[in-house]
């Protein structure tokens, strides 16, 4: 290794990165500034965007061969077949296979890709009605309200139930009690004192959500074709033995290669989830009987004992939903070398309504998205749109990051109304991509000979270019490590017990958080309890990201195994800041167990919810800062192997002019998307990794900042800018700590030079570099590089020609 200064030995133990992942699918991958850039102008096909395209009406190799052409014209470098309607074949059908294999070798021979919507429409899990019509013994079922009636007064209740009959209540407006259900029967006493009352009967049946099918004639979304039991593996086993195994059967030789894999779309619950095996999995997992407590799921005033109750279901039917469905799948794509995306519904906007619609029909947004390779969102009807920004997109990239996922998939446009043009089209997508959004399903691109009207934006002479700017943002968005070191935790459980404060808290706090330009994720249940470790302080995703401080908005409720780890994290030195209300509850084995509330004064509480100066104290070190507020400016900052990328968008109508510190080392440099060049500008460098740039953006831009090593194809533009005549491409502070990490622990040394001008000063790059080294060495600030036991550093003071220095020892322990 080669680089100037001063001679300085230290020696050094392994000092290791945190987890970084090895493949696309797993995790993000470790790039440098130059590989990124070899790609920058023509990205991989993979990185998208792909365009939905509709199979309507009659279809054949001349209107494949002429769709993909205009696919390919208008931008697009990958399709994602969904069967329409009017097929000239049934979907699924053997002749409608070999028209999906002619398809997709005409892809191939122009270099596409090709995704598959798992179903013809949607929800996904119905397989175009098969289920109805070969296997009904693995539909969907529910938890409903059979029959219900009035009761006096002192009356008595002797009757026979049906075998379907699950659980029974009586209640009236001041009071309810469990009906015991014996061998099939009720035998129940009305207390007088209380009045008249309301016996409610609730069993299982099978009912479906509706579903959208192309097989359906009425075209209507109704109950005719039945989605399949989400929480009973062998359903799913089977959904994809009708779907997934024939596609497999066809083109299986292309899974990997011109097929990525499948997309599912919106599987919920519009029903209280039932499944065969639901008592039995509740007993295993919660330690107790559920069934009295299941008709109070219907009654209008339940008791504290009974909300608790419901919120356990909630949690096991989340867990089986993941399981059973979501895992299913993703485990077989694993196998078969393609990726699974997703969205649910109800994922936006983040008004309190679509909340609680979320975690009555989907559970946990969280746990869903857990084993997908591409988390999602829906954004198909104006819930972003110029004036409204919306921050819900987080979802999906706060999955991604805590997951290890390199890219974040969107549903964008189908049922916008008004239709946008390009300048406003160009807006949601930038929104989205300063949200960690980076890779897009543009709808519609109809097959059909009729013109589809709605979707004129496509016809614009723009569009193609604005989806070659699109595909090289997601590009650079997809690579290197997420960056923010604040987690908000998503307060689900307190949701399943309808806390609608808890809805309205944690969205006030994101959107305060980016309006002041602190970037976070979103972190849940599942993230703090097991799936991060826990280091020093820290606690760390599997993207290898490192959050420094966690943010809990009002809530209810918070099980004993999260407390306890935010309990170490604080005492490890990291930051818990509670604003709002303190949990009441505490889940211990399960909600109906659940104990008092400790005082938790390890942690920094803020009763208000405010960002008063005490919570704004406690926030890492931002990585952007702007010499005076601006709102409307928002970011995402990815680190590279050897730099930092950093993407800005002006949402305002208004240009906004700052001045900008971020921080990165190394030249900086504004990647152009437009046109995939790269321009390095100049900047001033504030040492410790930081560096101050004019930010100046027309309204509605966005632009692409990347720091670190300049590629060598650009650096003759930075002698003249920076009018340097021998300008040396230094190395990165931390890759030089990586060298001698590997240089030590192989019993060797390192020897670094560096070259003062001839009036003895240090070039102010070499400076920087050793001011770099000093702070990653005695803080432990950096999310990338952390301390480990067996490492001990001392510091020493010396004075040398007059002149006092510091000199940081590093010594194995």
């Amino acid at each position: 290794m080669t680089i100037r200064w001063s001679k300085l030995l230290v020696p050094w133990l392994f000092l290791p990165f945190a987890l970084i992942a090895q493949t696309k699918r797993d995790n993000t991958i470790p790039v440098t500034v130059s590989q990124m850039a070899k790609q920058f102008k023509s990205p991989p096909s993979e990185y998208g965007p792909t365009v939905t395209w509709g199979w309507n009406g009659y279809i054949d190799s001349t209107i494949i061969n002429q769709n993909l052409d205009q696919i390919q014209h208008n931008g697009f470098k990958m399709v994602t077949i969904e069967a329409g309607y009017n097929l000239p074949y049934a979907y699924l059908s053997s002749r409608y296979f070999k028209l999906v294999k002619y398809a997709v070798y005409a892809a191939k021979e122009r270099g596409m890709r090709v995704w598959f919507i798992d179903e013809s429409k949607y929800p996904s899990g119905f397989a175009g009605g098969l289920f109805s019509q070969k296997r009904p013994d693995l539909r969907m079922q529910a938890l409903i309200p059979v029959m219900s009636f009035n009761v006096k007064a002192g009356q008595t209740i002797n009757r026979k139930i049906p075998s379907s009959i699950l659980s029974a209540i009586a209640y009236h407006a001041s009071y309810n009690t469990s009906i015991p259900i014996h061998k099939g029967e009720i035998h129940w006493k009305a207390p007088k004192e209380f009045g008249n009352w309301k016996l409610l009967l609730v069993g299982h049946d099978f009912r479906t959500s509706p579903t959208m099918s192309s097989n359906n004639p009425a075209r209507t979304k109704n109950t005719t074709n039945s989605l399949c039991d989400y929480l009973n593996s062998n359903a799913t086993l089977q959904f994809i033995q009708f779907t997934h195994e024939q596609y497999k059967r066809y083109v299986g030789s292309e899974f990997g290669k011109t097929i990525i894999g499948f997309r599912s779309d919106e599987p919920a619950f519009s029903h209280t989830p039932w499944t065969p095996n639901m008592l039995k999995e509740f007993q295993q997992q919660k330690g107790y009987n559920i069934q009295p407590y299941l008709a109070s799921f219907f009654i209008p005033h339940p008791t504290k004992k009974e909300q608790l109750a419901r919120a356990d279901y909630f949690e096991v039917f989340s867990n089986l939903f993941r399981d059973h469905f979501f895992k299913v799948i993703s485990d077989w794509c694993l196998k078969n070398h393609i990726e699974y995306e997703d969205h649910i519904d109800h994922d936006g906007p983040e008004d309190v309504k679509t909340m609680m619609a979320l975690v009555r029909s989907e559970g946990d947004y969280f746990r869903d998205m857990r084993y997908l390779q591409i988390p999602g969102i829906d954004v198909i009807w104006n819930q972003i749109w110029p004036g409204n920004a919306t921050n819900f997109p987080k979802l999906a990239s706060s999955a991604a990051h805590l997951y290890g996922r390199s890219q974040v998939f969107s549903e964008s446009f189908a049922a916008f109304h008004p239709k946008p043009n390009i300048k406003q089209l160009n807006w949601v997508l930038n929104e989205q991509l300063a949200r960690g959004v980076n890779l897009f399903e543009i709808m519609y691109y109809s097959s059909s000979r009729q013109k589809m009207t709605g979707y004129n934006f496509m016809a614009s002479d723009s569009f193609p270019n604005v989806m070659c700017t699109l595909s090289r943002k997601s590009y650079i968005l997809a690579q290197g490590q997420p960056t923010t070191q604040i987690g908000l935790y998503f307060p689900t459980s307190s949701l399943w017990l309808g806390d609608t404060l808890a809805a309205k808290s944690v969205w006030n706090i994101a959107n305060t958080l980016l309006k002041k330009q602190r970037d976070f994720d979103f972190v849940d249940q599942q993230a703090i309890d097991s799936s991060m470790q826990l280091r020093n302080g820290y606690f760390i995703n599997r993207s290898g990201q490192v959050y420094h401080t966690i943010i809990l908005p009002s809530i209810s409720t918070i099980s004993s195994i999260e407390l306890h780890r935010l309990h170490t994290f604080a005492n490890e030195g990291g930051k818990v800041i509670f604003m709002g209300s303190m949990p009441l509850t505490i889940e211990t084995s399960s909600f109906l167990k659940a104990s008092s509330p400790s005082p938790c004064s390890w942690a920094i509480k803020e009763p208000s919810g405010k960002f008063t100066r005490k919570v704004l104290n406690a926030l890492p070190v931002p990585d952007v800062v702007f010499n005076k507020p601006c709102p409307s400016i928002k970011y995402i900052h990815r680190h590279l192997k050897d730099g930092d990328v950093y993407f800005f968008f002006n949402e305002s109508d208004k240009r906004l002019a700052r001045a900008t510190t971020i921080e990165g080392n190394g030249v900086v440099q504004v990647w152009n998307p437009d046109n995939g060049k790269i321009i390095p500008v100049s900047s001033t460098y504030i040492g410790n990794g930081f560096a101050k740039i004019p930010l100046d953006m027309a309204p509605y831009e966005a632009r692409v900042v990347v720091l670190g090593a300049l590629p060598k194809k650009y650096m003759s533009e930075y002698y003249r800018l920076h009018q340097h005549p021998r300008f040396v491409n230094y190395f990165r502070a931390e890759s030089i700590l990586s060298e001698l990490i590997d240089n030590v622990s192989k019993n060797g040394s390192l020897l670094l030079n560096i070259s003062p001008h001839g009036n003895g000063i240090n070039p102010l790059e070499q400076q920087n570099i050793l001011l770099d080294i000093s702070h990653l060495a005695s803080c432990k600030c950096r999310s990338n590089l952390r301390h480990t036991p067996m490492v001990t550093i001392r510091r020493r003071n010396i004075s040398r020609c007059g002149r006092k220095t510091e000199l940081l020892l590093l010594y194995r322990t």
